[in-house]
């Protein structure tokens, strides 16, 4: 670029645009993608689904919903011992920046409501990952007349991590399972109009 070029108001330059010389582009490329998405009728196109669905299974965000013991063992899976941080999992704490559920303990009649609700606040696409006997069957209090027989009888569930409280272990290895369903998952990328 020469040195009446850097003077100009408009004039591109490989490090930083003005700002009308971005807004004029981000209109090109908006109109480029609108153009696509109505020649294949959908919102995302091949290339973009498969973006989403490579940055959707490297940085999970579960909201963690543990209420009994297995909450302690979901805890030693964040510690430094386990990292889970470094399979591209945080724990966040609002239902509407998540997209795993990660259910642990007993669920109570009165829980499930709530946690219908916490799912129905979570946006698309999301999963359900169901940590430990109590939560997958009601454990030990399977035949009581206030427990929900198991998570699955009122969300969709996608992962079970089965033991009692399960390891930190096999916590990571219920995650790395929810990574290879979400490859397989393409079509959930690609939303149709």
């Amino acid at each position: 670029m020469t040195a009446e070029g850097r003077n100009q108001p408009n004039a591109p330059s490989a490090i930083a645009m003005s700002h009308d010389t971005f807004m004029k582009w981000s209109g090109e490329v908006a109109e480029m993608v609108k153009q696509r998405q109505e020649a294949t009728h959908t919102r995302q196109n091949k290339l973009t689904g498969t973006v989403f669905n490579w940055a959707a299974r490297n940085a999970l965000y579960p909201l963690h919903f543990g209420i009994a013991c297995c909450a302690m063992e979901m805890a030693a899976a964040a510690a430094p011992r386990f990292d889970v941080e470094r399979l591209g999992v945080i724990f966040w704490n609002s239902p509407r920046q998540c997209d795993v559920l990660l259910l642990n303990g007993w669920i109570s009649m009165k829980l499930k409501p709530v946690l219908t609700r916490l799912y129905e606040q979570m946006p698309y696409p999301k999963w359900v990952i169901c940590m430990g006997e109590c939560t997958i069957s009601g454990g030990p209090w399977w035949d009581s007349y206030n427990i929900v027989r198991g998570a699955d009888t009122f969300l969709p569930v996608d992962i079970y991590i089965p033991g009692c409280p399960p390891r930190p272990e096999a916590l990571l290895d219920g995650i790395l399972k929810l990574q290879d369903k979400i490859r397989g998952e393409k079509e959930k990328f690609m939303i149709p109009r």
